[in-house]
């Protein structure tokens, strides 16, 4: 299995208690942005996490995957 490491970067703010619900990516926010960063397993993850963020309304600024 090869695994990712993933930043998005989202426009709105998120509470940390939302990290399990998003794959257990670790949220960070700024002052109108957040970023959820961590490592995901697959394409269908990431797919999966774009979903989420998208069924809540909030708008994808960048997402930015490295291999290990």
């Amino acid at each position: 299995m090869i695994m990712k490491t993933v930043e998005i970067r989202v426009k709105g703010i998120l509470d940390p208690s939302w990290s399990e619900w998003l794959g257990n990516l670790e949220i960070s926010c700024q002052e109108d942005s957040c970023s959820l960063s961590g490592k995901i397993t697959d394409q269908s993850m990431l797919y999966g996490i774009i979903t989420k963020i998208r069924d809540m309304g909030l708008e994808l600024i960048s997402i930015e995957t490295v291999d290990l």
